[in-house]
């Protein structure tokens, strides 16, 4: 059976709205909650950007039977990979072992808020001495490390869960697939993409957890739900190879200027449909994924959703 997860989406409500959605996530039914990093929304309209540990936290003590996750937070810039790990390991200890770390090689969005964002040949190299760092310092050990672009002269964590902290690596492709084979525990993608679960697995990653991500907008007018996408989601549709370059909200924004309603709309489902959404889902199912995190679009919306989604959504896919 695959995991059902909720996204706790920074960018779209506040640090005390996402504690209290995490509560009725869980309550819900949800069996996963993912939590982005970022430090600016990628548009303006969606209006937030609270700091996801400080958060993360407060969920794990919130909360008691779902498994947390961060989706996903970048080790190379804005932090330290020594700082990381040891953020990942008291969320360990928190959630009692329900934490799992999530990495990706992160965006120029985020990240530039501390200098100038590397080359993606440099990122890259960057992204593999962190895990090589973190890895180490999740299962106990005292590291010293040298590297091109990190160093740490002497690193221990002294506050651990009894299990070490698993992690998972974003992938798009067979790079980042070995990357996450070789260092992870689990893999992470936001399209369901068949290929990258078999390069994952070609790798070395075969019987471990695959995360996916799939955004949803219920309501129940779909013209309404269709404006809201249009509105905090357009962005979706650029790739990651434009996302993790633009610098700020007004790029985002001029670089959607020409996104128009029906091209989200053909991309994200919409509206009060329950079998398009339970359709949306089964793509990441039927591509090998083993968990999977639903992002309702809209930040008013939350408490909407979840009723909905306990009600209606989760007994569906539950059958999956």
């Amino acid at each position: 059976m695959v995991s059902i997860g909720y996204t706790l989406m920074c960018e779209q409500a506040g640090p005390k709205e996402l504690v209290d959605h995490a509560v009725r996530a869980e309550a819900a039914g949800f069996d996963h909650l993912v939590m982005s990093d970022h430090y600016y929304p990628w548009l303006e309209s969606q209006g937030h950007s609270p700091y996801a540990w400080s958060v993360l936290g407060a969920v794990a003590h919130a909360t008691s039977r779902a498994a947390l996750m961060s989706f996903v937070t970048c080790p190379i810039r804005r932090y330290h990979p020594a700082v990381v790990a040891q953020k990942a390991a008291t969320l360990g200890v928190l959630s009692d072992g329900r934490f799992t770390l999530g990495l990706g090689a992160g965006e120029n969005l985020n990240e530039h808020v501390v200098g100038g964002w590397p080359h993606v040949q440099q990122r890259h190299e960057m992204f593999e001495e962190a895990l090589q760092i973190i890895r180490p310092l999740l299962n106990g050990e005292t590291l010293t490390f040298s590297g091109n672009h990190f160093d740490v002269p002497d690193a221990y964590l002294w506050d651990r869960p009894d299990t070490p902290v698993p992690m998972a690596v974003a992938a798009s492709g067979r790079q980042s697939a070995t990357l996450a084979a070789e260092y992870a525990d689990g893999m992470i993608a936001t399209d369901p993409e068949p290929h990258l679960v078999e390069m994952y697995e070609q790798a070395g990653g075969a019987g471990r957890p695959r995360y996916g991500q799939v955004a949803i907008c219920y309501g129940p007018d779909e013209a309404e739900c269709r404006k809201i996408a249009h509105d905090q989601f357009r962005w979706f549709g650029l790739g990651w190879k434009v996302n993790t370059d633009l610098p700020d909200t007004d790029s985002f924004a001029a670089a959607t200027r020409g996104v128009r309603e029906e091209d989200v709309a053909a991309e994200l489902s919409c509206g009060p449909d329950v079998d398009k959404h339970v359709e949306a889902f089964k793509k990441f199912v039927d591509a090998g994924f083993t968990h999977v995190a639903l992002v309702q679009v809209g930040g008013d919306t939350q408490p909407m959703f979840l009723d909905w989604a306990q009600d209606e959504l989760l007994p569906r896919l539950r059958d999956l």
